[in-house]
């Protein structure tokens, strides 16, 4: 069962706004056994939406549409859809009642384009937008079906979860499809693939393995399709078993969850706390850990200490340390993540400190040079990179590069692998 997704709006296309949606309605799809053949992004112009769907109803059983449904001028997917199927429009009582009664909610009038929001192709099946007054309409078409949905995420997503996934559901006979995710760190991509290459020659058809790089670590993930749900889990962690013991000082964690999430979990589990010394990455790492819920339970702070003053004040880095070998040091680096364990009395400290660019290098430290301490109460110890000329980058190498650091002194203190 193949889907196709065509997101409406110039607003993606100029890069305004990014397209987040279909991300999102690929794992979704994924989880119910139906696949994504193409994701497809058009401006709102007529013309585009109407050769768009004849070429996804050549590849796909399902397409979801979203965006073009709003009140004003610019908004034509409506319109197009009703031309397309030969529908004409007509006013529907239910959903005018539901964009009335969401005005009358806001204490606001209701102008003459909200009230033509409710003018929907006769033939359509009209699926409620419980979280907005944009029209969900659903179609069928040759055996296939086309949904038009509202380009704002959480009315799409609700729409998706509540209305649509279900009615798929209940409309096909799809496979089930089970994954498994194994995170790995310390071994890039080509080395990886060659220590498990038998196994992976070795996988039935209906298995796959896929590699998904990303900075210092390689999620593998094993997918397989088939219509026993029970036999599939048994078949996937058998596979799964036989990856993890041929790479097993390299495995992180068979979940998917980010790198970062690992780490709390895994100091959460032996209730360890954590704290941050940043200069280079200016809160990144901060961010990559907070954003998960819980996280306090572990993180319980830092300091961006971008100025050697700061690095003085708050870190307790010695002056003269500063003025010997710079702020850009081992030894500055060291004294940031012992000084942090410290005065923040956590058990483990991360600090980076580098030349993230493009500017501020010199001959004997380029910018891209990072130098990057973990600290617990026992030991510190300090690790030089270095990285290209690319800022962002730069930042994103730095924090992935700390976290490595402070996994592998983890797994050496806690005796784990």
């Amino acid at each position: 069962m193949y889907a196709e997704i065509i997101t409406i709006g110039d607003e993606i296309l100029i890069g305004q706004i990014v397209d987040t949606n279909s991300a999102w309605m690929g794992v979704e799809l994924n989880k119910i056994g139906v696949k994504v053949k193409q994701i497809t992004s058009i401006s709102d112009e007529a013309s585009h939406i109407v050769e768009a769907l004849d070429e996804a109803q050549k590849r796909a059983d399902i397409i979801l549409i979203t965006g073009g449904l709003g009140p004003t001028k610019d908004d034509v997917t409506k319109i197009t859809l009703a031309k397309y199927f030969n529908m004409p429009l007509r006013l529907d009582e239910v959903t005018l009642a539901h964009v009335k009664a969401f005005f009358d909610k806001l204490n606001r009038p209701m102008i003459e384009a909200n009230i033509k929001q409710a003018e929907l192709p006769d033939g359509c099946t009209v699926v409620m937008n419980k979280n907005g007054t944009a029209p969900c309409m659903w179609f069928e078409n040759n055996g296939k079906i086309i949904v038009s949905m509202p380009g704002v995420p959480f009315e799409m997503k609700y729409l998706m979860q509540d209305e649509i996934i279900p009615r798929i559901q209940q409309r096909f006979k799809m496979p089930f499809i089970v994954h498994q995710t194994i995170l790995t760190v310390g071994l890039g991509e080509s080395f990886l693939a060659e220590q498990i290459a038998d196994i992976e020659d070795a996988l039935p058809s209906h298995i796959k393995l896929a590699y998904l790089p990303k900075l210092g670590l390689v999620r593998l993930r094993l997918s397989a399709t088939g219509d026993n749900e029970q036999v599939l889990l048994i078949e996937v962690a058998h596979h799964t078993k036989k990856i993890v013991e041929r790479v097993e000082k390299f495995v992180v964690l068979t979940e998917d969850v980010p790198f970062e999430k690992a780490i709390l979990d895994l100091m959460g589990k032996h209730s360890l706390t954590l704290s941050l010394a940043e200069s280079c990455t200016g809160g990144y790492i901060s961010h990559l850990f907070t954003q998960h819920p819980g996280s306090s339970t572990v993180f319980q702070g830092g300091g961006v200490t971008y100025s050697n003053a700061l690095k003085q004040s708050v870190l307790g880095v010695k002056e003269e340390t500063l003025l010997e070998f710079g702020a850009v040091s081992e030894q500055t680096a060291s004294e940031m993540a012992l000084g942090a364990v410290a005065n923040f009395k956590t058990d483990y400290a991360i600090a980076v400190t580098g030349i993230a660019g493009p500017d501020g290098g010199s001959e004997d430290k380029p910018v891209g040079t990072v130098w990057v301490a973990v600290a617990s109460k026992q030991e510190v110890k300090a690790k030089m990179y270095k990285f290209a000329s690319q800022r962002l980058q730069n930042i994103e190498r730095s924090a992935m590069a700390a976290m490595m650091m402070l996994f592998l002194q983890l797994k050496q203190d806690l005796e784990i692998g």
